[in-house]
């Protein structure tokens, strides 16, 4: 099953030229930046990109691609790792926010501007749709989902998925989960709607259920979502393919699979997912354990070693860093500005 691909509103295009105030401020360090990082900034995206917005690039990669492989990027670096290995979608983990940007458990503990920052820091250098992780909405009334979703949007981001715990919720694959009632979730995607100012971002009902509920209600919740306006569905701990064909059939708008490492879901493979009929799958923090496990590696050696010397063969080189940066583009044009000022 896949979105509809709507009609795409125009959007702002980010100043990519150089100003005649920026011409005459030329040696003014701050100015230099200004100029060097918008015109940067601007290689990324192509005009057709410019014209769309990133939930209606979502909507595209997701008619495009199927299911539609979505991978986690714990912060901006990784996503453009992310897009140059090809993904056509990305995604920022409240878990990652959690344990990546403030070193805690994902407990309900990170709150709206602690996801936003990371969100800015993404999309302010990587184009690919973002899908953003945004817990039960931070807060615990419509107004403060409404925040959530209209703050997103401005941030860049393609897409969001809600859940139905409580608020001092848990990760999904971990037990003694609990959820709102029916009803409250549904108002939690309600207001989500109500406040969408892009009508082609992307708003993804998780549900929790199964694990505390079971799979029928589970199901019921889904399309009780689904009636209310989401746009896709999330069912959290699957544990067999059985489990979201019902899924896909109930619900009738793209499901997405969680296929994350040492959980209840196995790791099933794209092929698998795909004849289940499930539209998405992501892995939410597949490089961001190996990131870890490859930094304690690192870490361990040169401790026990007193040189990196017996580790260094598994970094990544300085060129492979300016490469995926765009360091030498940024050179480049640094360059050019301080050539042209010498000439005046």
């Amino acid at each position: 099953m896949r979105l509809p691909a709507l009609p795409a509103r125009p959007v702002l295009a980010r100043d990519s030229g150089f100003s005649g105030g920026f011409r005459r401020a030329w040696h003014t360090p701050c100015s230099i930046w200004l100029v060097l990082f918008n015109n940067a900034y601007a290689m990324t995206y192509s005009a057709s990109d410019l014209a769309r917005s990133a939930g209606a690039r979502f909507r595209q990669a997701l008619a495009e691609e199927h299911p539609l492989q979505v991978v986690g990027a714990i912060n901006a670096n990784h996503a453009l790792l992310a897009k140059r290995a090809g993904y056509r979608a990305i995604y920022l983990s409240g878990g990652g926010v959690a344990a990546g940007s403030l070193g805690l458990p994902d407990l309900g503990i990170s709150n709206l501007d602690d996801v936003l920052t990371d969100v800015r820091r993404i999309t302010d250098v990587c184009d690919t749709p973002l899908l953003v992780d945004v817990d039960t909405g931070f807060g615990a009334s419509a107004f403060n989902v409404a925040r959530t979703t209209k703050s997103l949007i401005k941030f860049g981001a393609a897409a969001m998925h809600i859940e139905d715990q409580v608020g001092a919720k848990r990760c999904g694959h971990r037990p003694n989960k609990e959820i709102v009632t029916q009803g409250e979730m549904v108002d939690r995607i309600k207001a989500a709607v109500d406040a969408r100012t892009d009508e082609n971002f992307v708003i993804m009902a998780r549900t929790d259920a199964l694990a505390v509920e079971g799979l029928d209600k589970a199901i019921e919740r889904a399309v009780a979502c689904v009636e209310a306006g989401a746009d896709a569905i999330f069912p959290e701990a699957m544990t067999d393919l059985a489990m979201y064909r019902k899924f896909v059939d109930a619900v009738k708008v793209p499901v997405l699979a969680n296929i994350t490492e040492f959980g209840a879901t196995p790791l099933f493979t794209t092929e698998e997912l795909g004849s289940a009929g499930v539209s998405m799958v992501l892995y939410p923090l597949s490089a961001f354990r190996a990131m870890n496990k490859a930094a304690e590696n690192v870490y361990a050696a040169i401790r026990r070693d007193g040189t990196q010397k017996n580790v260094v063969e598994t970094m990544q080189t300085r060129s492979e860093l300016y490469e995926s940066i765009g360091y030498h583009d940024f050179e480049q044009k640094l360059d050019a500005l301080f050539a042209q000022g010498k000439g005046k």
